[in-house]
């Protein structure tokens, strides 16, 4: 039963009936354990504080602080560890209810009326729009989603924590569900959920030691080898179910217009750890878990399809292809009496035993020795998905096509041709500064070019564009080079490896901090070195990976257009984009650019970069896909992943497209199915509009203009992002900003948590500036305090002028029908609703007390208030949050419990500042507040 005072709370604040009942289960469970844990006094403590918060609120703050200032260092760590254990199973109980309430969503839809942002509605729309079934089938075969899994330090929850929450958050899904329990089933459940309690108690929050990129690995591998492979074909599934319903069609063949990729292992842009031989490792580790994925499939295709020449009449391919395997595909005797008369379940044994023999002679991931005797068979990715494809022509050969279509077989069909034989694609990434070192290191050795780097742009291009025209390397095989360069070449001798071994296991090259065309072609000069890279006499070229210009501060975005423009126009390289297919694709950097030019000036350049860059690839003949590099929160570009697709220009909207998921995104997306299968269809539902509106757009000048914005409307947009930047950087240059935001946050402790391989700094930890810290964790630790300014910041200033003359009008239209308008002001709106500035005041209080000045935070309260009163105007809206919306009440009832973490975390800061920096316990507890406000906040940056 949940405690009477919590489900009161949690009604309160306005949760539903069930998700209140459920919250305050896990209320009682918590406090039943933690105080078998850490006996009462500690226990009491915390019940007693959150009471007393959620009945007085922030009056109650000075003799909280009072009170917590009188408790022990280890009762404060225990009170921490009793609340983020509450947050982290909270968490999990808010995705329950999301599950819940789209279950019950589907319930009540039909194909008349589809549930919102579905598979089913997207289809639905397009038949509603007069386009026929093969019109549809064209839309869906230009569809290219490729979701980007990174290692950024966001994720502050060790593995062994996410496994406790994600078998309680089972257990209490049982007790809560829908489906009535026995009391003995109850009590089970309960016991269950209270036994992974206990352990989450018992294990350490915080890691030990510091993460390795391999502990990265398996983290993202974890996710794609569970919820993705299972979602992936539930997604397939859906889309086949919407054409039928809706046309009485297939939407035919199983295309991979959903794939994932991975930077883990692969990006070493500032992670000196990221070597050649961990890339290896990352390679191995994909490959393996991919095979192992597929051999488990195969045994559930060789149950499930005992369909015997008894009963029906095979084709001649497919005896002839197992007859074809029978001399090097050794099986035993038994099987061939026994399943003599069964050629499906034969080919998929054959196709097992193959897979068995790729593992046995995968390197072991620790020693690199190989598992077992022997030479691995020729049989790649390729060959699996034309084993499949055989068997599947063949039962609709033999009258049983719904076979192939649906079940077992086209699952497997699916997961064939998205994760081939290695689950994810690795990208590589690496900065612009250290190629253009190699490079010159290279010239330098081969007495081509003494001095690289005094060259200009103009010679650079000539330049590298007869090197890479030159068949010939610069360094003999095994020749000296620099280190920089060693590292490089050695990163890309990995790459061609793998694609020997698996095409689709290396994706693109991405090159940080791209600001020239030599920035590129600097890329393609180091991997020509290595033989990755070629080019004939001829001129052709042949190149298995794309170089992906990133484009990351407010002048890059601006300068992007040209940019490209002159790369299109290099002769070599317009030869490397023939053998890519013809397709660039351009990454855009949210988290720099919000970094450099604040949050409104941020988007409106990347919205704008967007337009012009798809312009120009359109003039240029050259297809485009755009990857999104955007970070779990608003300021780091974060928000609803749909909304953002349908924000984008219409001329940007080509159907292909990536984006990163970063940190506890990953976690929260993709560690319960039913989330993961909506968060997926609803990216494909809005990637479906989305292209389907752009190309009527493109096809009637009438619903093109109604698409963009006027000119006054772009002049505007100018203005307000101008005034907008001005405002952030008059804040953040500001002479005595730093000293207040480095005292005023936690960000010296969140230097301290072992949460990624990569340094949270360019610089050493203790040369920590504005310049050297790093986008994430800048953003993390604006939100510890509550601030949360970098997904708000500047948009008072922005709007100010603008709401009391004629332009509020034309706010208030582009708010109703602008869906980029719409997106930047609704992120905007939720971001300030997250904020709590009467916390905030505290940690400014703490500041100034060290000798911080208060001016700071005089500039982001009267900018928050500002910010405040233009965006309701603009939004016609009285509260920054709609009150009977879900997110409302959820941040409602998470802010006592919030506030109380942040008042003990400003005790912990204080002591640590009065002379206790070497007390080991003082920085744990330190270190734990840290993840508990980051459980609290659901991010971290």
């Amino acid at each position: 039963m949940p405690d009477p005072a919590a489900l009161d709370a949690a009604t309160a604040a306005g949760l539903t009936d069930v998700h209140a009942r459920r919250v305050a289960l896990v209320e009682r469970l918590v406090l039943q354990v933690a105080r078998e844990r850490y006996g009462d006094g500690p226990t009491d403590l915390a019940a007693g504080w959150l009471a007393r918060v959620r009945g007085d609120g922030p009056a109650a703050f000075d003799a909280l602080a009072d009170d917590i200032e009188g408790a022990s260092v280890d009762t404060l760590a225990a009170v921490l560890r009793t609340l983020t254990a509450y947050f982290h199973l909270v968490n999990k109980a808010e995705q329950i209810e999301i599950v819940r309430v789209n279950r019950e969503r589907e319930m009540g839809a039909s194909a008349e009326r589809p549930r919102g942002e579905s598979i089913q509605e997207a289809v639905a729309v397009l038949r509603q729009d007069g386009r026929s079934a093969e019109e549809a089938r064209q839309l869906v075969a230009t569809l290219d989603i490729q979701p980007t899994l990174t290692a950024h330090p966001t994720e502050a929850r060790r593995r062994s924590v996410l496994l406790h929450q994600q078998e309680a958050a089972e257990a209490l899904d049982r007790l809560t569900g829908q489906a009535p329990l026995t009391p003995a089933e109850a009590a089970e459940a309960e016991e269950e959920a209270l036994d992974r309690l206990r352990l989450l108690l018992a294990t350490d929050e915080v890691r030990p030691a510091a993460v390795t990129v391999q502990d990265e690995v398996r983290h993202g591998l974890y996710f794609v080898a569970t919820s993705i492979w299972d979602v992936v074909p539930k997604i397939h599934a859906d889309l086949r179910r919407a054409f039928r319903e809706t046309y009485g069609e297939s939407p035919g063949e199983p295309l991979a217009f959903l794939k994932y990729r991975s930077w883990i292992g692969g990006d070493r842009d500032g992670n000196p750890n990221v070597t050649a031989e961990v890339t290896e490792w990352t390679l191995r580790a994909h490959r393996e878990d991919a095979l192992r994925l597929h051999r488990r499939g195969l045994d559930v295709l060789r149950r499930d399809l005992s369909v015997s020449d008894h009963q029906v009449e095979f084709p001649p391919e497919l005896w002839d292809s197992v007859e074809a395997d029978r001399e090097t595909v050794r099986l035993p005797e038994r099987r061939w009496r026994q399943n003599a008369r069964e050629p499906v379940r034969l080919k998929v044994m054959q196709m097992a035993s193959k897979l068995d023999r790729l593992i046995e002679t995968l390197p072991d991931g620790d020693s690199g020795q190989t598992r077992g005797p022997g030479v691995a068979p020729a049989y790649d990715g390729a060959a699996f998905r034309a084993d499949l494809d055989l068997i599947a022509d063949a039962l609709r050969q033999a009258g049983l096509a719904p076979l192939a279509e649906s079940g077992p077989l086209a699952d497997a069909r699916v997961r064939a041709a998205t994760f081939g034989f290695h689950l994810a694609a690795l990208d590589l990434r690496q900065h612009s500064r250290l190629h253009e070192e190699a490079v010159a290191d290279l010239l330098a050795r081969a007495d081509v070019e003494a001095d690289y780097a005094r060259l200009g742009e103009d010679e650079r291009l000539e330049l590298l564009t007869r090197e890479l025209k030159n068949p010939r390397p610069f360094i003999r095989l095994g020749g000296e080079v620099g280190e920089t360069t060693d590292r490089i070449l050695s990163a890309l001798r990995v790459a061609k490896r793998a694609i020997e071994d698996e095409p689709a296991s290396i994706g693109s090259y991405i090159v940080s901090m791209t600001d020239a065309v030599s920035d590129v072609l600097e890329v393609l000069l180091l991997a020509k070195e290595v033989g990755l890279w070629r080019r004939h006499a001829d001129g052709r070229v042949e190149s298995p990976i794309d170089a992906v210009p990133l484009l990351e501060t407010i002048a890059d975005l601006e300068a992007g257009p040209a940019l490209l423009s002159a790369l299109f126009e290099n002769e070599v390289y317009a030869e490397h984009l023939k053998a890519r297919g013809g397709m660039q694709e351009v990454m855009l950097g949210y988290s720099d650019s919000n970094k450099d030019g604040g949050y409104w000036q941020a988007n409106w350049s990347l919205h704008k970069a967007q337009g012009a860059i798809a312009e120009t690839c359109r003039r240029h003949g050259v297809d485009l896909r755009f990857f999104h590099g955007r970070g779990g929160t608003v300021g780091r570009g974060g928000g609803r992943a749909g909304q953002a697709i349908r924000a984008m220009p219409p001329v940007a909207q080509t159907g292909r497209i990536r984006f990163t998921e970063q940190g506890e995104v990953i976690s929260f997306r993709y560690a319960l199915p039913g989330i993961a299968r909506r968060h997926l269809e609803q990216i494909v539902h809005a990637q479906l509009g989305a292209l389907a509106d752009a190309e009527q757009a493109r096809l009637d000048a009438e619903a093109a203009t109604a698409a963009a914005p006027s000119d006054d409307a772009h002049a505007l947009m100018e203005r307000l992002a101008d005034r907008s930047m001005d405002a952030y950087r008059a804040l953040i240059d500001a002479d005595d900003f730093w000293p207040w935001y480095a005292s005023a946050t936690p960000i010296a402790h969140i230097a301290g948590l072992s949460i990624a391989s990569r340094p949270i700094s360019r610089k050493g930890v203790g040369e920590l500036d504005f310049d050297g810290l790093r986008a994430i964790p800048w953003v993390f630790s604006w939100t510890q305090p509550r601030f949360t300014a970098p997904g708000w910041y500047g948009v008072g200033a922005a709007l100010a002028e603008a709401i009391t003359g004629d332009d509020l009008e034309l706010l208030r239209a582009l708010q109703d029908e602008w869906p980029f308008f719409q997106a930047i002001t609704g992120n905007a709106l939720r971001e300030m609703a997250r904020a709590r500035l009467v916390v905030g005041r505290r940690y400014s209080r703490l500041a100034e007390a060290s000798g911080a000045s208060r001016a700071p935070f005089e500039a982001v309260e009267t900018e928050f208030s500002r910010a405040e009163t233009a965006l309701l105007r603009v939004a016609r809206r009285d509260e920054l949050l709609d009150p009977t919306r879900a997110i409302a009440a959820t941040i409602r009832y998470r802010n006592p419990a919030t506030d109380v973490l942040n008042l003990v975390q400003l005790d912990l800061m204080r002591r640590w500042r009065a002379g206790a920096e070497g007390d080991d316990a003082l920085r744990r507890a330190l270190l734990l507040s840290v993840n508990a406000i980051a459980a609290a906040m659901q991010s971290t940056g």
